[in-house]
């Protein structure tokens, strides 16, 4: 393991831990590995749709009702 790892305690449930477990000796991972993976990816997916809202930040908006007026208006409800 890097020696700029930091150790943390995680509970698991019993059932996502057993499956965990399971992949780890599949994959000849560990689940030290795969966990952070799994945080990588999500971090990753949360920087790409903060981008995406920064993209559409001059779009305009409409309120919940006046969204419902328009699809009752063009026959959509």
């Amino acid at each position: 393991m890097n020696s700029a790892t930091k150790r943390s305690t995680i509970y698991f449930d019993e059932q996502l831990h057993e499956a965990l477990r399971l992949k780890a000796a599949h994959t000849h991972q560990s689940i030290s590995e795969i966990v952070n993976d799994a945080v990588r990816a999500a971090l990753l997916e949360d920087q790409e749709d903060l981008a995406a809202f920064q993209e559409r930040v001059a779009e305009p908006t409409m309120t919940y009702e006046e969204l419902l007026n328009d699809l009752k208006a063009h026959g959509k409800l």
